[in-house]
């Protein structure tokens, strides 16, 4: 499989159609389709269920972009990195974070750097802690930042010294909504939202004392803008991070005893990385 056929590949797939996918790709529309065709043949697979207007991913295409998208994407990054100047040092650094408080430390860390390499850009998307490893560990990430607890075994790593605090959404005109803070004991006949994260939500649950089983649990949920409508709807009482953010329809009450969670910024411990992150890191480790 050429990588070029894997961006026609993707490109069809994206558009749901292959005249729009050509003139997007500025090929013509037989070029593009026999190029599908060999594709196919060489896979020994159908990709495509091709309609009157529109063409639609079998299972088999289904699985071919989900990996063509990883290749596609790495290969464009270490393009990137490869090509950096030998001079200055240039190049992007990507880093994958939750929205959490510890990203003020990080970017501080970012701005310092590039005081010094201003031809170097962080590219920052923010996403789950299970997509940012997954991500790392494919190499399309040269950074994460994770909310502890993690698992840094496969990593290098820093602790970064905030302290994320937890705290529960409770909508408007609910008995709770009037207090000024939540025990275990206030919550523990509430229908709850907690993480979707396995780790975190013992962390939840090690708080209340009890076991998960032993609590009314209504759904999970990892983004808090989510979790604040499902609150806001009456599904529960959603136990979340505390970013200081106001949502419409609920009422955010920290925990007590106070619930507090750290944070690392984690990156591989033996793969390869470009100048640019490579000197990150030695940046970070100080």
């Amino acid at each position: 499989m050429e990588l070029r056929v894997l961006r026609y590949f993707l490109a069809v797939a994206e558009e749901g159609n292959i005249t729009w996918a050509a003139q997007l790709l500025r090929i013509s529309q037989p070029t593009l389709s026999r190029q599908l065709r060999q594709l196919e043949e060489e896979l020994g697979v159908t990709l495509f269920e091709r309609g009157a207007h529109a063409i639609a991913l079998t299972d088999e295409g289904r699985l071919l972009y989900e990996r063509a998208s990883t290749i596609v994407a790495l290969a464009d990054k270490t393009r990137a990195d490869l090509t950096a100047s030998a001079g200055e040092l240039t190049g992007d650094v990507a880093v994958g974070c939750g929205e959490v408080w510890a990203m003020s430390f990080l970017t501080d860390r970012m701005a310092a750097f590039r005081a010094i390499h201003p031809r170097v850009r962080f590219a920052v998307s923010s996403t789950t802690a299970d997509v940012i490893q997954e991500r790392l560990d494919q190499g399309l990430l040269d950074f994460g930042l994770l909310t502890e607890p993690v698992d840094v075994s496969a990593y290098e790593f820093l602790h970064v010294d905030v302290t994320e605090r937890w705290c529960a959404l409770v909508p408007d005109g609910h008995a709770l909504a009037g207090c000024d803070a939540l025990s275990p004991a206030d919550l523990t006949d509430c229908d709850l939202l907690l993480p979707s994260r396995e780790s975190v939500r013992r962390v939840v649950t090690n708080w209340f004392g009890r076991s998960e089983d032993d609590l009314r649990i209504a759904g999970w949920c990892n983004l808090p803008a989510n979790g604040a409508t499902m609150t806001a709807h009456g599904l529960g009482v959603y136990l979340c991070l505390d970013l200081g953010i106001e949502y419409p329809g609920v009422r955010r009450i920290p925990l007590s005893p106070a619930l507090g969670s750290g944070s690392a910024v984690v990156w591989k411990r033996h793969g390869a990385a470009s100048p640019a992150a490579a000197e990150f890191a030695r940046f970070l480790r100080g």
